[in-house]
């Protein structure tokens, strides 16, 4: 179920019998010459989307600008400042447990935002402890190649020029979905370097096409079907056993 397509008496009537909602969270970002700059927001909501086909899920709208600063040498970057990233991820929170949601599970699809995504739920959760009550709801974290079974079948697939940004795992996972978006180059050197991370200056003179250690030429919409499919699958086993937690007290 996708809740920016369904009414508001349908996610009352969602809420009667689950109290999770799912959250896929990314970032608009360059993903070298032939990455989508919404690679990061769109693995994580093919995943999600997939998985509510044959799960009982509720879907949230993708909250898909996350923390690039790093990336803004690149047109196409859109980044919000680690502040307003944590600010806004307290809001979306805020709002879904006024209504009910108990449990907020974000499927990550960058890197770059899990130290603002782990700082907001710190917020959150302090707002709480200084006043002395219960949350009233309860986050969780996962990137998105952290579900069962992802990182093994990426590794069987992609042993040599994986790396970690432009991937040739997302990069699938985009193809698959979005076949007629399918972007070629060629790659030089085969497989980029790899290195540190700061500002968006650095990154671009140590990263001149964007990507870092890895080679997406190896990328095909079919691997990235399995990988979706294997995601999705572990999804919904990571989101029923989430929903599944009981408070104590």
């Amino acid at each position: 179920m996708l809740l920016h397509l369904s009414t508001w008496s349908e996610v009352e009537g969602f809420l009667t019998r689950s109290k999770t909602v799912v959250v896929p969270i990314g970032s608009n970002e360059q993903h070298g010459p032939t990455g989508l700059l919404g690679t990061d927001w769109l693995c994580p909501e093919i995943i999600a989307h997939e998985a509510q086909k044959s799960g009982d899920i509720l879907v949230a709208p993708t909250f898909n600008i996350g923390m690039a600063q790093h990336h803004l040498g690149f047109p196409g970057t859109i980044s919000l400042r680690p502040s307003t990233f944590i600010a806004a991820i307290g809001d979306w929170c805020r709002s879904l447990s006024t209504h009910g949601f108990e449990k907020i599970y974000f499927l990550n699809g960058h890197g770059g935002n899990v130290a603002s995504i782990e700082a907001a739920f710190s917020e959150l959760y302090a707002e709480a402890s200084f006043a002395g009550r219960p949350r009233g709801f309860a986050c969780k974290l996962k990137n998105w190649w952290e579900l069962k079974g992802v990182t093994a079948l990426a590794n069987s697939q992609f042993p040599v020029g994986h790396g970690s940004h432009a991937t040739p795992s997302e990069i699938a996972v985009t193809q698959w979905a979005y076949p007629d978006a399918i972007k070629t180059a060629d790659y030089a050197p085969k497989i980029a370097p790899t290195g540190p991370i700061r500002e968006a200056a650095d990154f671009r003179a140590r990263y001149p096409d964007g990507r870092m250690g890895s080679d997406p030429a190896q990328a095909t919409p079919e691997k990235g079907g399995d990988l979706v499919r294997a995601a999705a699958a572990g999804l919904l086993e990571d989101v029923a056993a989430f929903a599944a937690e009981v408070s104590p007290g």
